[in-house]
């Protein structure tokens, strides 16, 4: 009689791991229904976001040009080693003074519609726009 309890716990546990294995291949296999619906497009940097990021990379400020609303809070990511700022050309417009390797910063869009130019003040070659619309 104990051989059948223990005969039927083995089976439980058996199909519970097989369903388990199979399960993230269901999604994987053609049911010859309907053509899987398109992904969203993503956003550009065209398109005015609520928060935006901007990356240093290899010296360069990826992507150079970006679009905001006003007041956006952005973030600036280094992935270089060197020291980088972002600093707006208009006076007081933004600045993230310095910003060490491998750290982020924050600063927030000006609230007027326009475009800003900025540039590294560290490495003056490095430059991008923001544009507030």
């Amino acid at each position: 009689m104990l051989a059948r309890p223990r005969l039927r716990r083995r089976h439980t546990v058996l199909t519970i791991a097989l369903l388990c294995a199979l399960t993230p291949l269901v999604g994987c296999t053609d049911s010859g229904g309907s053509a899987p619906a398109s992904p969203s497009p993503s956003p550009t940097s065209a398109t005015p976001v609520q928060e935006a990021r901007i990356v240093i990379r290899n010296f360069r400020f990826e992507p150079a040009d970006l679009t905001v609303a006003p007041g956006t809070k952005v973030s600036v990511v280094n992935e270089d080693s060197s020291p980088h700022t972002v600093t707006a050309e208009a006076a007081n417009a933004f600045d993230t003074s310095t910003i060490e390797g491998g750290k982020t910063a924050t600063f927030t869009a000006p609230p007027a519609a326009g475009t800003y130019r900025y540039l590294c003040d560290i490495h003056q070659t490095m430059r991008g726009t923001l544009t507030v619309r």
